[in-house]
């Protein structure tokens, strides 16, 4: 079996690029992670309906709008202008958080104040409450490909890719192997059941306690994170811009 039809068969099409592999490739670095969460709370397709999608303030696309009513933890970012809301999957183990900038070109402003530990900040118990939310999510599938050497150079990693510097001699015994290529590449698709991704290599808060449901529409470009609940490790992230 190829490293292309093992990728493949866990959602991802071809990992290696077309003539990125020749006679001369000895070490290729691969990692390959994939992960299929049921929502805690399933959305019921037919309540899903065609709605528009805002890429900036002039231009719409037509998208399936996935749509349900629920307690949701929920905080409102006034310091940001956004929203955070946390979609838990089956077990409670891992969840996704939704982030929402307030206006609909908001995502770059909200993407440069996003640090680790703002978001630890945002999301804490003591921020985050439980709220009965309207939500409306789209259906939406992302896949991106990444060259990792230039990013792995950049935070230090500069040896294994120099012929006689890079030391895998315990691999062979010789020093005769160096990293000549480090591919990525990442899915995730969310629908009505769940979600199907894989992947290969000072806070002003609002706390809203008010009876009526909190609209949480996300018709216009956010982020998203599924992170592991008890560690608050970030497992995928990304940005939708156009579902």
């Amino acid at each position: 079996m190829t490293q292309n039809s093992w990728v493949r068969k866990r959602k991802i099409k071809d990992l290696f690029p077309k003539d990125s592999l020749d006679s001369s490739t000895v070490l290729v670095l691969v990692n390959a992670v994939y992960f299929k969460g049921q929502w805690n709370q399933k959305f019921k397709e037919e309540h899903t309906a065609e709605e528009k999608f805002w890429l900036n303030k002039d231009t719409s696309k037509p998208v399936q709008m996935m749509k349900q009513t629920n307690s949701f933890k929920f905080v409102s970012l006034e310091d940001v202008q956004a929203k955070i809301l946390e979609i838990p999957y089956k077990g409670e183990e891992l969840s996704m958080l939704v982030l929402l900038p307030n206006e609909v070109d908001g995502l770059q402003e909200l993407e440069d104040q996003l640090t680790a530990e703002k978001l630890i900040a945002w999301t804490s118990p003591q921020n985050m409450g439980k709220r009965e939310v309207d939500l409306y999510l789209p259906r939406f599938k992302v896949e991106e490909s990444y060259n990792l050497v230039p990013t792995l150079r950049a935070l230090g990693m500069v040896d294994a890719f120099i012929f006689r510097v890079a030391n895998f001699s315990g691999m062979n015994g010789r020093r005769d192997l160096v990293v000549s290529k480090v591919f990525h590449k990442s899915f995730v698709e969310v629908t009505e059941e769940g979600t199907e991704a894989a992947a290969a290599t000072g806070v002003v808060i609002i706390r809203t306690s008010l009876p009526f449901r909190e609209p949480f529409r996300c018709d216009h470009p956010f982020l998203f994170l599924i992170k592991h609940i008890k560690t608050n490790s970030i497992l995928f992230c990304g940005r939708v811009s156009s579902p």
